[in-house]
């Protein structure tokens, strides 16, 4: 089979009536499937509850999306046990078939695109731009990591000794948890997933309580692409009840996880912890989170510096680890700057996401909305208001504006702790070596920008700017599968490096044989 190069999804303009009347008939479509109950997959059998996880509609929460059964320990040691069970035999399927899975279930989300984009924007809130880019980018994981697997897949070239022949190839850890976030609910998941499943591993997925509706489809899509039974199983469950459970649970080999600092960090702390029976030292890939900064000097585009900022900061409602919560302006333009973030902020519709001119619509939960509004409050005894700050009634959805801050103090709560909303802290520096200062001094490290047209301050970011994604006069979000390698230092997590020719390595083991002759 010819295998074309890789080449990124292109995004779907919903500026166009045609596909706004399309992307309607798939909200459709999908709304007469509200409600909808799915078990747990343990193995090739679907299993109910009796407790269930109730997902709603975040900007409307009396709108029920569908209902998911609720694993417990019990079924925790069912998917692992049949995870086990089907790893035997999928490590040894050759690397080109397990490859052609995920390449086939790349073309049902192609066929399924405005589907999965209406469950996006109903259960996670996406506006139909976010949706769509969140769809594209797991089309892209699942063709990407393919052709890697491909690669790898291959023996590994060697220093040729005489008398003997000497081989090293890859091989998989065995069977792993994959803790996804609820944010890039279908991105990421299968970006997760997919990685260890093309490597030969197992996976026991345990999906984001907001989010598990989206993730019951790619559960879907992943079986009638061809991927064995018990080679993908599904335990929806609090995090509280089986997250700990399932980390340090003796015959799990690794943890995949995306999601906060204190979570992460509880994971690698019990990961490490070896329990009877365990054989292994665990493997765990973290990403956790940032808190993010774009640095505007007195060179800079500022029209283009201000659009960057406005794009990093309140796509999705800055529910992005890679969101700016911290833009970071010289003195000679700070005013100039923050007189233009405030005006573009009072100019964002909000509303709900369905609505094709809708341009912020509602945080996830109401414990978000609840905890982000704590920070808002404590900003306004600390800091000066400038767009925003408030928040609308949760029983009509769970909404927060659009909220800027100006002159907050470095150090300060708005500018050190993520937020993970709409929340854009504005600080002032004195100069440029002073704003690149601020930049890093914080102990997370995932992405940064930089707006200036000076080449001697482009080049000083690319050394010292402590993050694993620097932009150049773009904005901090937007990662784009094979083009920007993923992943951030210090307390962002692991520097795992998600879309890169490296990424599928975390999920094998290289083995050496020599034999003499």
């Amino acid at each position: 089979m010819a295998i074309l190069p890789y080449r990124p999804e292109m995004p779907l303009d919903f500026g166009q009536l045609a596909w706004q009347r399309a992307a309607e008939e798939a909200l459709q479509r999908v709304r007469r499937r509200l409600g909808d109950r799915v078990g747990l997959l343990l193995g090739d059998h679907w299993v109910q509850t009796a407790d269930q996880i109730v997902s709603r509609n975040p900007a409307r929460p009396a709108e029920i999306v569908g209902y998911t059964a609720k694993a417990g320990g019990e079924q925790v040691d069912r998917a692992v046990e049949a995870a086990w069970a089907a790893f035997d035999g999928w490590q040894r399927v050759p690397a080109p078939s397990r490859a052609a899975c995920l390449w086939k279930a790349a073309a049902m989300m192609r066929r399924e695109r405005l589907e999965l984009d209406a469950w996006e924007v109903l259960e996670a809130g996406k506006s139909w731009p976010e949706a769509d880019a969140d769809v594209a980018e797991a089309i892209d994981f699942l063709e990407y990591y393919g052709r890697q697997m491909i690669r790898l897949g291959r023996p590994v070239a060697l220093t040729p000794l005489a008398g003997e022949q000497d081989d090293a190839f890859y091989i998989p850890l065995g069977v792993g948890a994959v803790v996804p976030p609820w944010n890039f609910p279908l991105a990421i998941l299968t970006g997760m997933c997919s990685a260890a499943i093309v490597a030969g591993n197992t996976v026991v997925l345990k999906p984001a309580s907001p989010t598990p509706i989206i993730a019951a489809q790619f559960v879907r899509i992943m079986r009638e692409a061809g991927v064995p039974a018990g080679v993908l199983n599904f335990v929806p469950g609090d995090g509280s009840e089986i997250g700990d459970y399932l980390v340090s649970h003796p015959r799990i080999r690794f943890i995949s996880f995306t999601g906060s600092r204190d979570v992460g960090l509880r994971i690698n702390q019990l990961a490490a912890q070896p329990r009877p029976e365990q054989r292994w030292i665990k493997r765990v890939i973290a990403e956790m989170g940032g808190k993010d900064a774009i640095i505007v000097d007195e060179t800079a585009d500022l029209a283009s510096a201000v659009q960057g900022i406005m794009r990093s900061a309140f796509g999705f409602q800055g529910q992005k680890c890679s969101a700016c919560s911290r833009a970071i302006v010289v003195e000679a333009v700070y005013e100039d700057v923050i007189g233009r973030l405030g005006e573009m902020a009072k100019g964002l519709r909000m509303g709900p996401p369905e609505d094709f001119s809708v341009a912020v619509g509602p945080v996830i939960t109401e414990a978000a909305q609840h905890r982000i509004m704590q920070y808002i409050a404590w900003g306004k005894r600390h800091a000066r208001l400038v767009a925003g700050g408030r928040m609308i009634d949760h029983e009509t959805g769970y909404f927060i504006e659009p909220t800027i801050f100006g002159e907050v103090a470095p150090g300060s709560k708005l500018e050190q702790e993520e937020i993970f909303g709409p929340v854009l802290s504005v600080i002032r520096a004195g100069d440029w070596d002073e704003a690149l200062a601020i930049a890093n001094d914080t102990e997370y490290g995932l992405t940064g920008s930089v707006y200036s047209q000076r080449r001697d301050r482009i080049d000083a970011a690319r050394e010292v700017f402590q993050v694993g994604n620097l932009y150049i006069n773009r904005k901090s979000t937007g990662a784009v599968v094979g083009a920007h390698p993923f992943g951030g230092f210090n307390m962002s997590g692991t520097d795992s490096k998600t879309g890169s020719p490296d990424y599928l390595l975390l999920f094998l083991q290289m083995k050496v044989v020599a034999e003499a002759f």
